[in-house]
């Protein structure tokens, strides 16, 4: 079978238009209102709407407002964020400063700690020698009072001794007739 055309009905109101078009064809007329193509009276018509929402409704007056609002909105945020940024500055700068201070603080407290420990090891020092003096000047006087005693004994048993050997000599070499001269004599003196 083969495809049968379409047939078209066609109104009394159908204009045909039997005007060639271009390569022969028949060209399709379109609808015109008032001498104007729809695209045309598309954009009249919102012409005019945007005339009448403008000067009949006072949208514009609304719009503005509406604009000024805003503006005077962003105006307010603009002031307040220039407000804290200001503040985050003399804030930041604080700190830089504290933190410097910080830094001062802890060089004159690790210069102060150097001293002290400078100071300490000397003071150690210096009681070191001090007491390896006094330890030394102990040992000397130890040492100086141990001669003094042996000298002191060695006198000492040299005294007995010479006193038990003249006991003896004198025991032996003197007898009573010798004393009595020798009492004669020391009486004689006085």
């Amino acid at each position: 079978m083969a495809n049968p055309v379409p047939e078209v009905i066609a109104s009394e109101a159908a204009q045909v238009n039997t005007e060639v078009g271009h390569g022969g064809a028949p060209s399709h007329a379109e609808p015109e209102l008032f001498g104007l193509a729809p695209f045309q009276i598309v954009s009249v018509a919102m012409f005019v709407l945007l005339l009448i929402a403008f000067f009949g409704a006072k949208v514009h007056k609304t719009i503005a407002g509406g604009l000024d609002s805003k503006i005077a909105a962003i105006k307010e945020q603009l002031d307040e964020a220039k407000q804290l940024r200001a503040e985050a500055e003399a804030l930041r700068q604080e700190y830089a400063d504290k933190i410097a201070g910080a830094e001062k603080d802890a060089e004159a407290m690790l210069t102060n700690a150097q001293h002290e420990a400078e100071a300490i090891l000397e003071k150690a020092e210096a009681d070191s020698k001090a007491m390896v003096e006094r330890r030394k000047r102990m040992a000397e006087d130890k040492i100086a009072a141990a001669e003094r005693e042996a000298v002191e004994d060695v006198r000492n048993r040299a005294v007995n001794a010479a006193t038990s050997a003249s006991r003896k000599l004198i025991a032996e070499k003197h007898d009573a007739d010798a004393d009595k001269a020798l009492a004669d004599k020391v009486i004689a003196g006085i």
